[in-house]
């Protein structure tokens, strides 16, 4: 295209589309002169200014550097790029990148110092700007970064203020299709597939053909059809995707003129293997499979065939007689830091000097070769590593010490070096400096080296450099080329031309058109034979052709894709089904093998999967019904080939070449959303556009617990008012860097209190408790407690910010992977936000994180995690929370969003989009998820009889409460249809507290860093009420210990109806409280206190598991007191050891229509086996107080299964009895009863389960018997002995018990 700015021609666009119209005349892809495409554009101007602030420290877990820095939206800062100044704004249009130009600059100059530790290395010597465009969906923008200190004439200067030049075009970002719809070539036809692992002329004669399956007696050649990649792995980028199917290879059937395929017929193809150096990964090994596949199809038609080349008439300008000739040695074994995709091969450690030998027939030795040698080393102190070339020393490299967040360092050479001999010794000489624990390793050698180009007799590629640089005619001249019987051009290794050497002369030449590199293949005597693969015959498919298709064969757009491997695919299924009955949405299942099959060419790539999910999402109807939703079913594991123990590598996820660091060296997901053109290298301006999550399973049983889990998440008894519930966790300030990790989570919870006014905002700062000291360290046991108490009370999202790892939350371990696997909140299932350093780097299967094992847990934990796989910066993490919470909640909006697409969202901010650090953040989940937000509205129309808006009514310590109120829509009417039960909770006035500032870090004038806050006041009441035609009223008596002081409290209400399912939540401000009723009547009498262990069939004595259900049932004319007055909480104490108190306000609800009865739900953990007494102690809101006690025996589920009380009830009986026993397992258990005769006749077996749709009761009465024998006819009256016996699939272990029964 010729560009037009400002109706001027730009000069250098002009000469740069001549050369294009060149390559494509060369690439006979158009008619020179065909092609007059002129394109109109306008130029734009932006400004911006850098505004410089105070230094700031990043920091993670265990690093941190000092950089000077300006305004957050705009910074960024990698070890590798240094200081980067991001900026994202609205266009119209496209705007052409390479037109964008700095116009003007304004710059002051710095010290050295000012850089603080800013390395110098990252510094330009000239401001270094990169223009280009950001697309998602239907936004278009321009981004930019530039590095905004530089060198100028060796004086340091920074930016205060730049402009920038570009042209744009008002074309349309993208058609409602780009691609069109058509069927895989795998629709129809027999096909066979068969594997490389060597790149070269293969051979298939009649027996290979025969074995795989192909019956050559029946088949005529010329419908002989070779499909098939090759073995380089798929382009990351999205422009350079090839085919979105197999592509068909033109190849050479000899004797195939006579339509018979005969004993002496043979195929010749030219066949890519899995080694063969690509750029985008470094590396001459394909990162995803070690051998490579074709298809061989039979099917009506002539199949592709390699045709002959047309030589340029003329004489040749340019005589190539040598070539460039390209050996490596390059292996796979180790991935040093286990995350990125850089693998290396030989290792330094015991034997410290490596050798390599490279054979270079007739090398010309004027020629310098072209060296490259990587390598990298992880010792905790410098080492160093010596390169040889035939004796002779070419370079040093010095490795840094590694730390905690860099676990490798590289060295390499990468230049030209002088040579005068055939034979190339390449040594590396690695120096550990006398630590024994150091190691280094080799990533590859290559060598380019100039030889003639003469025939060994055998097959060979050659190339020469210059074709690319050098135009008109050239012409290769091959020596001893008598062997050579034809040359192919395989510069397109899918459509093949060759030169044929006639008379097998000695001397072969041939010209081609120069301009463009090109590639040989002399084909000699000898050739490689392809490898038979397991399965050869490959039933037709059509994922392309049907994907779009419904049960009726209609088109019909996609709103999610899950995919998955074949072995997970039913539980796949089941989510996909969950989603088209809860969400409405089409969802198609589709297994990673065939995508391969279509897409990659049978193997394993990432760029297949992308490819798949962008087919999808560039051929929706309109642009509004693009792809959605994507779900990878699967684990990941950096390791693409297993090559690890137990490893996860279920579905493959993309991988950063930084391979080192833990801050920038990434895995993500983000790679399969992104659908632009100009997307796919993941660098900034690559923005999602499908929301992405990925469940963690690497088998079906833990496939199954997940799918469980989320089917759960809509059932009816998950519906309930801790929904209303948002907690916040804060870790301590351990250093000066972490002074914003309180401060950001104060104010996420204000925000969110502000724009989500009915959402009960629970605030746990680590530091506003006490901080205890250990043989371990520093702990927070309150702190614990605290987590435990309100995430099992339950909260619909809980984020927390600060320091973690892998093993859990905070360096005093304040909820840790043990923590994660003990929690015990089934129905309450919560989003758990943690952009936090590396809690879920899930992709390391030698060792499981705190993040799985939350996401695992089957008794409760996480229903989804958005949460981190690498060490992130507390700077980067204090935007990216701020940032996440208006998506996530919706802010200014009652339109919930799923959780996917909020992550979505704020990835794509512009305070988010230049930060490369969040491509770490991760959703662990259901992508199309939505938070379960109640519906508005619920509203207070009157306490004690008045009406809200005209009251002044204060409610004093123990006056009666009445309140009464209506359901709403959002508009504010009456549903008049609307029954159901309302949970109501009162709050006393808000709490002020401040933190403790236990490790006593101060800031920069020396002050103690103390944050003050305001929590919810005390629970004064929660309890449920009737709804009925959308009218509701509820009485209870205040308790004694409200705080006297009179203020407004809080009224927060969440309702629910069972027909049809659905929920609505509200709030209310405007209650008063405060005082005391002095003429209240008096009451003496406590609690009366029922007390049971798993549910209310329990008898003291039982037994139980090692983490049984407390159950409590109270009663009180006045109700019972929650409101935390000191000394006057619900507690139990076990085993009389009063330093462990539990406290139970939490746990307690009011009955439905009656605040004078209630019951509470505590499980307890780890106990130890043996008996135990459990006290409870109970006030009433005057104060008065009850104490209950109950015992029971802990049996170890994981040691033996206990059986007792084992009983039939009615025994004796006439036609229906009930088995009763009681067990100690946490699983459903397998029963079997089998009964007998007297005399041993067995008349009658019974199977069952226990606890259906429970797993918290520890006595099963489920199994019962009418009288009757196996055949139905009911057996004579008399005693009979049955046996019951009950067995853990889970464990495999067995219990049973012998029992009497009488028959009336």
């Amino acid at each position: 295209m010729i560009y037009y700015c400002n109706f001027e021609i730009s000069l250098y666009l002009s000469i740069l589309m001549i050369k294009t119209l060149r390559f494509l005349t060369m690439k006979r892809l158009i008619p020179f002169v065909a092609l007059c495409c002129f394109y109109f554009g306008t130029t734009q101007t932006q400004s911006f200014d850098i505004n410089w602030g105070e230094s700031i420290t990043l920091s993670t877990n265990n690093s941190a550097i000092e950089l000077p820095s300006f305004d957050s939206k705009n910074f960024n800062f990698s070890h590798k790029n240094g200081l980067t100044f991001s900026a994202q704004w609205n266009i119209s249009g496209r705007l052409d990148e390479r037109s964008a130009e700095l116009k003007s600059i304004e710059s002051v100059e710095i010290s050295k110092t000012d850089l603080k530790q800013l390395p110098l290395a990252t510094i330009p010597n000239k401001p270094s700007l990169r223009v280009t465009n950001a697309v998602y969906r239907n936004s278009s923008k321009g981004q930019l970064e530039i590095s905004p200190i530089f060198f100028e004439n060796g004086i340091l200067k920074k930016i205060i203020r730049f402009s920038i030049s570009y042209q744009t075009n008002t074309q349309s970002r993208r058609a409602s299709r780009t691609t069109s719809i058509t069927s895989s070539n795998l629709k129809s036809g027999d096909w066979y597939r068969f594997a490389v692992d060597t790149t070269g002329v293969h051979k298939l004669n009649k027996n290979f053909l025969n074995s795989l399956g192909i019956n050559t007696n029946t088949i005529n050649p010329k419908n002989i059809k070779i499909y098939g990649h090759g073995g380089r792995s798929l382009p990351l980028l999205n422009s350079e995707t090839v085919s979105n199917d197999l592509i068909e290879n033109t190849i050479q059937v000899i004797g195939e003129e006579d339509g018979v395929f005969n004993d002496s017929d043979y195929i010749l193809m030219y066949a890519i293997g899995p080694k063969k150096y690509n750029s985008e990964n470094n590396s001459h090994i394909n990162p995803y499979s070690d051998i490579s596949y074709y298809y061989v199809n039979i099917s009506l038609g002539n199949g592709a065939r390699m045709s002959t080349a047309t030589e340029p008439t003329g004489s040749a300008n340019v005589i190539y007689n040598s070539f460039h000739n390209y050996k490596f040695v390059e292996s796979d074994t180790y991935n040093i830091a286990k995350m990125g995709r850089r693998w290396f091969g030989h290792r330094f450690y015991v034997e410290n000097v490596r050798a390599f030998s490279f054979d270079f027939p007739n090398l010309i030795t004027s020629s310098p070769i072209a060296l490259r040698v990587y390598t990298a080393a992880a010792s905790e102190s410098s080492s160093s590593m010596q390169l040889n070339v035939n004796g002779t020393t070419i370079s040093n490299f010095t490795y840094s010490a590694i730390d905690s967040s860099i676990l490798g360092r590289e060295g390499f050479f990468n230049g030209l070096v002088s040579n005068t001999s055939e034979t190339i010794n390449v040594e590396l000489s690695y120096n550990n400096n006398g630590n024994p624990s150091a190691s280094a390793y080799l990533d590859y050698i290559s060598i380019e080296a100039e030889c003639a180009l003469t025939s060994l007799g055998t097959q060979f590629e050659f190339k020469h450099n210059d074709t690319s640089t050098q135009f008109g005619i050239g012409q290769f001249e091959i020596s001893n080329a008598a062997t050579i019987s034809q040359v192919w051009d395989i510069s397109n290794p899918y459509q093949i031309q060759f030169y044929t050497n006639t008379d097998a002369e000695s001397e072969f030449s041939f010209k081609t058109t120069l301009g463009t590199l090109k590639t040989y293949q002399a084909v000699g005597p000898d050739f490689y034979v392809p490898r038979k693969t397991s399965t050869t015959n490959i039933p037709n498919q059509d994922i392309k052709g049907t994907v779009f298709l419904d049960a009726q064969g209609q088109f019909k757009d996609i709103d999610y894709l899950i995919i998955t491997p074949n072995f997970l695919k039913a539980q796949a299924e089941r989510l996909a089904q969950i989603n088209r009955t809860q969400n409405n949405l089409n969802v198609k299942v589709y297994t990673l093998e065939s995508i391969y099959q279509e897409f990659s060419s049978g193997m394993q790539d990432i760029g297949g999967i992308r490819n798949f999910v962008k087919y999808v999402y560039d051929n929706a109807s309109t642009p509004s019904k693009k792809l959605k939703y994507l779900c990878l079913f699967g684990d990941a594991s950096f390791d693409y080939k297993n090559r690890t123990s137990n490893n996860t590598n279920i579905v493959p996820s993309w991988y950063s070449t930084e391979s080192f660091s833990l801050t920038t060296s990434f895995i993500s997901d983000d790679y399969f959303g992104m659908m632009d053109s100009n997307e796919g290298s993941m660098s900034n301006n690559n923005k999602l556009d499908i929301a992405v999550g990925r469940i963690l399973a690497e088998n079906t049983q833990r496939a199954k617990e997940m799918v469980d889990k989320i089917e759960s998440y809509y059932l009816p008894e998950n519906y309930g008012s801790w929904r209303n519930n948002f907690l916040l966790i804060s870790d301590d300030i351990d250093e000066f860097s972490d002074r914003d990790i309180q401060s950001t989570t104060e104010e996420i919870a204000e925000d969110v209190k502000a724009e989500k006014p009915f959402l009960n905002i629970q605030k746990i700062h680590a530091d506003s408790y006490v901080q205890e000291t250990s043989s371990g360290g520093a702990r927070y046991t309150l702190v614990n407690k605290a987590i435990f108490d309100a995430l099992e009370v339950g909260a619909l999202v809980v984020n927390y910010f600060g320091h973690g790892g892998e093993d859990g939350l905070a360096a005093e371990r304040i909820f840790d992977k043990i923590n994660a696997q003990e929690l015990n909140n089934p129905s309450k299932l919560n989003c758990f936000v943690t952009v936090t350093c590396e809690y879920t780097k899930f992709d390391n299967p030698l060792r499981e994180t705190a993040g799985e094992y939350l996401f695992w847990n089957k008794k409760g934990g996480a229903i989804s995690l958005i949460t981190t796989t690498r060490q992130i910066f507390i700077f980067v993490g204090t935007n990216f929370n701020k940032t996440l919470s208006q998506y996530l909640f919706s802010y200014g909006s009652d339109q919930i969003i799923s959780i996917g697409e909020a992550l979505r969202q704020t990835k794509n901010d512009s305070v988010i989009s230049g930060q490369p650090q969040r491509r770490l953040v991760f959703y662990i989940g259901d992508p199309a998820l939505k938070l379960p937000i109640a519906n508005p509205d619920i509203r207070v129309t009157k306490i004690n009889d008045e009406d809200i808006n005209a009251t002044t009514q204060v409610l004093k310590a123990l006056d009666n409460a009445k309140i009464e109120g209506i359901v709403t829509d959002a508009q504010g009417t009456v549903l008049n249809n609307y029954n159901g039960v309302l949970t109501a909770t009162i709050y006393d006035k808000n709490i002020q507290r401040s933190t403790l500032g236990n490790d006593g870090t101060r800031d920069a004038a020396g002050n103690l860093i103390l944050l003050d806050f305001e929590t919810l006041g005390e629970v004064i009441f929660r309890g449920q009420a009737s709804v009925t035609n959308g009218q509701f009223e509820f009485e209870f008596i205040v308790p004694r210990d409200i705080t006297v002081t009179e203020g407004n409290g809080k009224i927060s209400m969440y309702s629910k109806s069972e027909t049809p399912l659905s929920s609505n939540r509200g709030y209310n401000y405007d209650i008063r409280i405060g005082g005391v009723n002095l003429n209240a009547p008096e009451d003496n009498t406590g609690p009366n206190i029922s007390l049971y262990m798993n549910d209310e069939n329990f008898v003291s004595g039982g037994i139980t598991n090692e983490n049984p259900t407390l159950l409590a049932n109270l009663y009180d004319e006045n109700g019972i007191n929650t409101a935390s007055g000191i000394g006057h909480d619900i507690t139990a104490i076990l085993d009389g050891d009063e330093t462990n108190v539990y406290k139970l306000n939490p746990y307690y609800i009011a009955a439905v229509d009656d605040y004078q009865r209630g019951s509470l739900s505590y499980p307890l953990r780890d106990l130890s086996p043996g008996l135990h007494t459990l006290t409870l102690k109970a006030w009433d809101v005057y104060n008065n107080s009850s104490t209950q006690d109950i015992q029971f025996v802990v049996f170890d589920e994981n040691v033996s299964l206990k059986l007792t009380n084992v009983l039939n009830y009615p025994n004796p009986f006439v036609n229906y009895t009930e088995f009763w026993f009681n067990h100690n397992s946490s699983d459903v258990l397998d029963v079997s009863i089998q009964i007998f005769t007297v005399s041993g006749k067995l008349i009658k077996t019974i199977n069952g389960q226990t606890n259906i749709g429970s797993n918290t009761s520890a006595v099963s009465r489920d199994l019962t018997w009418d009288g009757t024998d196996d055949f139905g006819s009911k057996i004579g009256k008399g005693v009979y002995v049955y046996k019951l016996k009950v067995r853990s699939s889970s464990t495999g272990r067995q219990a049973e018990k012998i029992e009497k029964l009488v028959i009336l």
